[in-house]
């Protein structure tokens, strides 16, 4: 509301405003108000929350100091939407298409947290919203960003035209008044703009191979038109897929105090960063990775979720005030999933969100190892002490495949050095934009 306001009044040449023409400066600003808010407003929620005794349900898991969080107050994540949204309104481009996806993921998929930590604390019912409805919801939303999209005018991405070496051409910024490195870059001849080509594609970024892109239409076995519904349908697929596996990613991760916010942060600075390089032509020409104008937009808003998860973290870290529950983990998630997609770098996130990726392979394989030797040898046997697999590292005298270490190791010394390997698999994915 603020940048809108400062754009209707550009014409006054109040002094200052020309700072809101500046993704650096807009992104710095939605940062520090989104820690703040998390900072001062938790607290009234969690007090807020205290009173209504919205506090977590613990099972007796045979954790080190698990029951003694038993009564702190969960639906935390009502801090972490409510810092997110209040700068990106202020800060953002609201006429933005990427904006509104992210907000409207923001909104749709905290709604299924809120749900379900609703149903777990007022009803009652440990099992909270069902499975099934839980999926169906994110299954929606990944339909609705993957049909956005496909059809969206909007969303598109550039790719370089080879020009007449008689044309001599400069490099642009806006207008007079608005050149900055943040702006929208054109390219400009002497017989007026040479715009790039603008394309609808299916491309995506990829590592390790040259110019750094994948097409999804490799996928299709038709070519024409069925060639070109079948690619868009497998795209929106692997998007649907994509934002379903991070929301549940994160859902699973957050399971010790501070680890999902801590480890979320670290993907959001690095998605706030390859959002810069992406929507700058000159960045995106120099590491040679896809210019897709007006994903600047989500450095802001990338600011704004990790401004918002570090000023929830003064309060979630060990030993925790609050828990932010489905409500933040299922969001986080979402904007992860959502802000990978619409700057495609989906295929980046294996490397990038590698604990979340680990988390839940470790559901997935102790369970199906677990019914495959009760069906086998007539008793369930274990690959990890306990799952997901940061329990593993607490748990101590069960019997499992992997039985390292022996001793249970502290929380927080868990939490510290999952984010150390966030840290470094954040370093690692950033180095692969230059090696192909």
């Amino acid at each position: 509301m603020i940048y809108h306001l400062f754009q209707s009044l550009k014409e006054y040449d109040i002094p200052g405003q020309g700072l809101f023409t500046y993704l650096s400066f807009r992104a710095m600003l939605a940062s520090v108000t989104a820690m703040l808010i998390a900072l001062f407003a938790g607290k009234r929620i969690i007090r807020m929350l205290q009173r209504r005794q919205i506090g977590e349900t613990i099972r007796d898991l045979g954790l080190e100091g698990q029951l003694q969080k038993k009564g702190t107050p969960t639906m935390g994540g009502i801090i972490i939407i409510l810092a997110i949204l209040v700068p990106v309104l202020l800060f953002s481009d609201l006429g933005n298409i990427y904006t509104q996806l992210l907000l409207l993921t923001t909104v749709w998929c905290g709604a299924i947290g809120f749900a379900d930590d609703y149903i777990k604390v007022f009803r009652h019912n440990k099992d909270g919203l069902h499975p099934k409805a839980k999926l169906l919801g994110q299954v929606m939303i990944g339909l609705i960003i993957g049909l956005a999209v496909c059809f969206s005018d909007e969303i598109v991405v550039r790719e370089k035209v080879l020009v007449s070496e008689s044309d001599e051409y400069v490099v642009e910024q806006g207008s007079d008044s608005e050149r900055n490195v943040d702006s929208e870059t054109l390219v400009a001849s002497s017989n007026g703009w040479k715009m790039e080509n603008v394309l609808k594609s299916t491309k995506t970024t990829i590592p390790f191979v040259k110019d750094h892109e994948f097409d999804y239409k490799w996928f299709s076995p038709f070519k024409g038109k069925w060639g070109w519904y079948c690619k868009w349908a497998v795209y929106v697929l692997m998007i649907v897929v994509v934002i379903t596996a991070c929301s549940n990613g994160t859902n699973l991760t957050d399971g010790m105090d501070g680890l999902a916010a801590g480890t979320s942060a670290i993907v959001g600075v690095v998605l706030g960063i390859l959002a810069w390089l992406s929507g700058n032509l000159l960045n995106s020409n120099y590491l040679n990775i896809m210019y897709i104008p007006g994903t600047g937009e989500i450095a802001v808003f990338m600011a704004a979720f990790c401004g918002a998860l570090i000023g929830f973290l003064w309060h979630n870290s060990y030993p925790a005030q609050v828990f932010m529950g489905d409500t933040g983990s299922l969001t986080i998630g979402g904007i992860i999933g959502v802000s990978a997609v619409l700057m495609r770098k989906e295929l980046l996130l294996p490397v990038l969100c590698g604990i979340f990726l680990v988390e839940s392979l470790s559901v997935i394989i102790q369970r199906v190892w677990f019914k495959y030797t009760k069906k086998k040898y007539g008793e369930g046997r274990r690959v990890f002490k306990m799952t997901p697999i940061h329990h593993h590292f607490q748990k101590e005298g069960i019997q499992s495949v992997i039985s390292k270490p022996v001793n249970a190791i502290p929380e927080a010394k868990i939490v510290t050095r999952f984010w150390l390997i966030g840290i470094i698999l954040a370093v690692v994915t950033l180095a692969m934009l230059k090696i192909r």
